[in-house]
């Protein structure tokens, strides 16, 4: 499998090198340069596999051989071992043609457990192999940070550096990543928004000498190994609902679009998808774009679904370039409008193509506290606020009774207890394996939005953790 730039200026990698690299050279990102297909017949051969046959049949395609076949069951064995339900993203079905995909029961209760356990994994086996260490840099919302951290901490070959906004996530989600003691493990508060902690990441990436100085690669999803592994949970339960006589439409709360994308890829890859709807909170520029091709940079609003205040939807690079039928020269365009002015330029026929595929739809704090006391009171089930946004899109996207909406559960209601009980009065229960973090000791640095400080916070040979308690 070959991957190409989405700005046509960086070199064809293989798999291996797009995962350590993660961010392209010229500032694109990677996808495939084809996409691999799949027959209704080879679909549905996938009914009554494990998720973790699923996800090897599935991801294989991506890998090819730079990893051997089963060392690739191997470690998406070991990825998955420790989620605690059976079925790994079991189906929940709440009404008649609706569902919620549960891809919060992972170590850190979020969706992102899926890609990252593996992607530590990934990154072990061929780190390994090539004798070498990396520095691993990322930006996260929430949820992301302790996923990433999960899946690296206590591992020889990676130092992990995770920038979160200072005050910008949930008490559970930042201290998922702060009370971990791993000598490799360093947490950093920006004093500023998610986007302003992404542009960071991305503005390491680009500068040569301190990318390749420090070995960067990256985490998030600019990374396409975390794409590729988030493909996986489309197939599976598309395959338990029982296409191609089920039509079936996907749900999702989206901020940088990268779990919707997975969603666009398994389409691309052959699975009858209806529609992939967009569900976003009042940082709505997502549902502008799909509106009326609005897409423009305004100031970022704290919510209730803090993983999802985003302004810079950075997987939608990807999409524009598949919409281009691969044209970098649209992707460079409409990024540096982008930058420049705040506002993307791009062919009109970008958004009609779109639409085709894509409904959007966003929603306030007061309606995320609507939804969820609406499903705790007709259902018995709690929902975090995001998972909240994409019941909400779900409804208003007007599709043919005969489609089953899957609405994706990206965390677990625990992760953001206040907003929870101000709906329903019920405090979710944290797991059990995770109630010590509520006391322990939090360590992280905080940082103003200023690139040379944090590139000479990672540069320190050994970074001693301070220890800040707010």
């Amino acid at each position: 499998m070959e991957y190409i730039s989405t700005r046509g200026n960086a070199p064809v990698l293989n798999f291996e090198e797009v995962m350590l690299a993660g961010l392209a050279d010229d500032g694109g990102l990677y996808v495939p340069r084809e996409w691999p297909k799949f027959s209704i017949d080879e679909i549905l051969s996938l009914q009554g596999l494990s998720y973790p046959e699923i996800a090897e049949y599935v991801i294989s395609p991506f890998v090819g051989n730079e990893i051997d076949i089963s060392t690739q069951r191997e470690l998406i064995r070991l990825a998955y071992q420790d989620f605690g339900h059976f079925s790994v993203a079991p189906l929940r079905r709440l009404d008649k043609n609706l569902s919620i995909l549960e891809l919060f029961h992972g170590p850190t209760l979020a969706f992102k457990d899926f890609a990252l356990q593996l992607l530590g994994y990934l990154f072990d086996e061929v780190l390994r192999k090539r004798g070498e260490r990396v520095t691993i840099v990322g930006a996260t919302s929430g949820d992301t940070g302790s996923a990433a951290i999960e899946a690296c901490k206590n591992r020889d070959s990676i130092d992990i550096f995770i920038l979160h906004p200072d005050q910008r996530t949930s008490e559970i989600q930042r201290r998922q990543m702060t009370t971990v003691t791993a000598k490799n493990v360093h947490n950093i508060a920006i004093q500023g928004t998610f986007d302003d902690c992404q542009d960071l990441v991305k503005a390491m990436f680009r500068d040569r000498k301190f990318r390749e100085t420090m070995n960067l690669s990256a985490v998030n999803s600019i990374n396409w190994a975390r794409i590729m592994a988030q493909i996986v949970y489309y197939f599976s339960s598309a395959v338990a609902l029982g296409i191609p006589e089920k039509k079936v439409a996907y749900s999702v709360p989206t901020g940088n679009f990268g779990d919707i994308f997975a969603g666009y890829a398994a389409k691309k890859m052959g699975l009858p998808i209806e529609k992939l709807i967009v569900g976003t909170n009042s940082n709505d520029i997502l549902k502008r774009f799909f509106d009326s091709g609005d897409m423009s940079s305004r100031v970022v609003v704290p919510t209730l679904s803090p993983a999802m205040d985003i302004q810079v939807s950075s997987n939608f690079e990807r999409l524009l370039f598949d919409l281009a039928g691969n044209d970098p020269d649209v992707v460079n365009t409409a990024m540096e409008t982008f930058r420049d002015l705040g506002q993307m330029k791009y062919p009109p026929e970008i958004l009609s193509l779109g639409r085709e595929t894509f409904y959007a739809s966003s929603i306030g704090d007061e309606e995320i506290l609507r939804v969820i006391k609406n499903i705790w009171e007709d259902f018995d089930i709690l929902i975090d606020p995001h998972t909240a946004t994409a019941i909400s899109a779900g409804k208003k996207a007007s599709l043919e009774s005969e489609v089953e909406m899957v609405v994706l559960a990206t965390a677990h209601p625990a992760k953001f207890p206040d907003a929870v009980i101000k709906a329903t009065g019920k405090k979710p229960e944290l797991p059990q394996r995770l109630n010590h973090i509520l006391s322990a000791p939090e360590f992280y640095t905080t940082l103003p939005n200023d690139l040379k400080l944090v590139m000479d916070h990672i540069r320190e040979p050994a970074v001693q953790k301070d220890k800040n308690v707010s």
